[in-house]
C-alpha cells in the first residue's frame, strides 16, 4: 500500500447527500464513483441521513482501532435504547452489556490472550474436517447440472453450516438456532429500524439458551474437535474466563461468519470466474487462498457502511467537535479504488501486496474468526473449481441494493460446461 497524506483539501462541493447514497441502485450498479466523492470531503465527514460522522482515511482509522478512543459499546450511541438496569438483563443484554467483548477493551485483550489456544492451526485443521462433508454433500446433491444457482443451492447454506459445525452445535438444535445466525448483526444495526433490530435481539436470546444448553451437554460429554471444546478447556485452565465469555465469543464469531460470509462466498465466486487465469493459483493451498481473499474483497469493492464506534464524551475528532452519543462509522474500504494508495486499482491481481491487511480489522480489534472464515472458504472454492473446472457465469448477475451491509447478488447462475459423454 502507498503511503500519502491525509490532509485532503475540501473544494466547493455539492453537500454529501446528493452524491453518496450506500442505498441506491447506482451505488450497488458502480460504489466507486460515491466512495471517491465522500473522501473527497475530508478525514471526517457528517452525513444526515445516518445522523453519523464518516471517518474516511485508512491511517485514522487504523489509530482508532490501535488505541479504541472511540467506544464500541451499542448502548453508548444516542439513539439506542436506555441500557437497561442489571435486574432486567435478558440473555443478550447479559452477553452485550454484562460480559461484552465489544464495549470493555480491557476484558476484551483478556480474553483475546487466554483464548488464543482456540483458534490455533491445528483447532482450525480439525474444524475444516468437520466442514468439508458438509460441503462435499451439497455439491453431492447438486449433481451434474447444466446450470444452477450458486447461491440457491450452495452459498446461502455455507454460515449456517460453517457456524453449527465449528461450535459444535448439535442437529437437534438446528431448527432454533437457525435464525440468529442470518439475524445476529442486525441487533445493534444503527440505521435499521428498532422492530427490526428487537426481533433479531429476540433470536440472540433463543440462540444464548441453546448455547447454554450445548455447553452443558459438552461438559457431560466432552469432545476434542470443535471451538467449543477448545474454549471449555480454556475456561478449565483460566480463572479469569468464564462461561459467559465462552457464550460472547460464540456470538462474536456469528456476527463475523453469518451474513458477512454469505457475501464474501458470493463475490468469491464472482470474481475468479471474472480471473480464471488466476483461480487455479489462488486455490493452491489455504495460504494462497488467504492472501487472495483480501484481493478479492478489495476488487469487489462491496461494501455499504463500516464499522461503528461511538463518542462517550464531547471531544474533538481529527479537527471536527464530536458531541457524546454520536456515532462515528469507520469506512476502511474507501481506499480500495483510490489510485494514491493502489496501482491500477480497477485491475484484479492476486499478487497484490497488502501492508498491513486490515480486511479483517487491525490491532486488539482483528477479527478473531478471520482464519476460520478463509478456510471455510477456500473449502467451497477449491470444491466448486473441482467439480466444475470449465464453469463460467451463465449472465452476469443483477445486484440487490436491499442488502442492509453489503453490495450483495439477487442470483448467481453458474454455467458449468460439463463435458458428457
Amino acid at each position: 500500500m502507498r503511503k500519502v497524506s491525509t490532509d485532503t483539501p475540501v473544494e466547493a462541493l455539492p453537500p454529501i447527500e446528493e452524491v453518496f447514497n450506500p442505498h441506491s441502485k447506482e451505488y450497488c450498479e458502480n460504489p466507486i464513483p460515491q466512495c471517491m466523492e465522500l473522501k473527497k470531503r475530508g478525514r471526517l465527514v457528517w452525513y444526515s441521513p445516518w445522523q453519523a460522522w464518516i471517518m474516511t482515511q485508512i491511517t485514522d482509522i487504523m489509530e482508532c482501532w490501535r488505541t479504541e478512543y472511540l467506544s464500541s459499546d451499542f448502548y453508548d450511541w444516542e439513539f439506542a435504547p436506555a441500557r437497561p438496569p442489571e435486574a432486567q438483563w435478558t440473555n443478550f443484554e447479559r452477553a452485550m452489556i454484562g460480559h461484552s467483548l465489544v464495549a470493555d477493551k480491557d476484558h476484551h485483550r483478556l480474553i483475546r490472550k487466554v483464548s488464543s489456544p482456540a483458534f490455533s492451526r491445528n483447532v482450525v485443521d480439525a474444524i475444516q474436517k468437520r466442514i468439508e462433508p458438509d460441503v462435499v454433500k451439497l455439491f453431492d446433491d447438486l449433481g451434474e447440472p447444466e446450470t444452477f444457482d450458486y447461491m440457491e443451492k450452495i452459498s446461502n447454506h455455507i454460515p449456517f453450516i460453517s457456524i453449527t459445525r465449528m461450535v459444535g452445535i448439535p442437529e437437534k438444535y438446528w431448527d432454533d438456532f437457525k435464525p440468529v445466525v442470518t439475524t445476529f448483526t442486525e441487533a445493534w444495526n444503527a440505521t435499521i429500524s428498532e422492530e427490526r433490530r428487537a426481533k433479531a435481539r429476540e433470536d440472540s436470546n433463543r440462540a444464548i439458551d441453546i448455547i447454554k444448553q450445548v455447553i452443558a451437554e459438552r461438559r457431560e460429554s466432552p469432545q476434542q474437535d470443535d471451538f467449543l471444546s477448545a474454549l471449555i478447556q480454556v475456561e478449565k485452565e483460566n480463572p479469569d474466563f468464564q462461561e459467559w465469555d465462552i457464550i460472547t465469543l460464540i456470538l462474536a464469531l456469528i456476527g463475523a461468519g453469518a451474513d458477512t460470509t454469505l457475501v464474501a462466498q458470493q463475490w468469491s465466486v464472482y470474481a475468479l470466474l471474472k480471473h480464471k487465469d488466476q483461480a487455479v493459483e489462488a486455490l493452491e493451498s489455504p495460504e494462497s487462498f488467504a492472501k487472495a481473499f483480501t484481493e478479492i474483497m478489495r476488487w469487489a469493492q462491496n461494501s455499504k457502511m463500516g464499522f461503528a464506534r461511538y463518542a462517550q464524551d464531547d471531544m474533538d475528532v481529527l479537527g471536527q467537535q464530536v458531541r457524546k452519543g454520536q456515532m462515528v462509522l469507520m469506512m476502511p474500504h474507501l481506499k480500495d479504488y483510490d489510485s494514491q494508495y493502489f496501482d491500477e486499482p480497477e485491475t484484479f491481481n492476486i499478487h497484490r501486496k497488502f501492508d498491513p491487511d486490515v480486511l479483517f480489522g487491525y490491532g486488539p480489534r482483528f477479527c478473531i474468526g478471520a482464519a476460520l472464515a478463509r478456510r471455510q472458504l477456500y473449502l467451497t472454492m477449491s470444491e466448486l473449481f473441482k467439480r466444475f473446472p470449465d464453469a463460467e457465469l451463465a449472465f452476469e448477475p443483477e445486484k440487490d441494493e436491499t442488502d442492509h451491509n453489503s453490495v450483495a447478488f439477487k442470483e448467481l447462475v453458474i454455467k458449468t460446461n460439463i463435458k458428457k459423454a
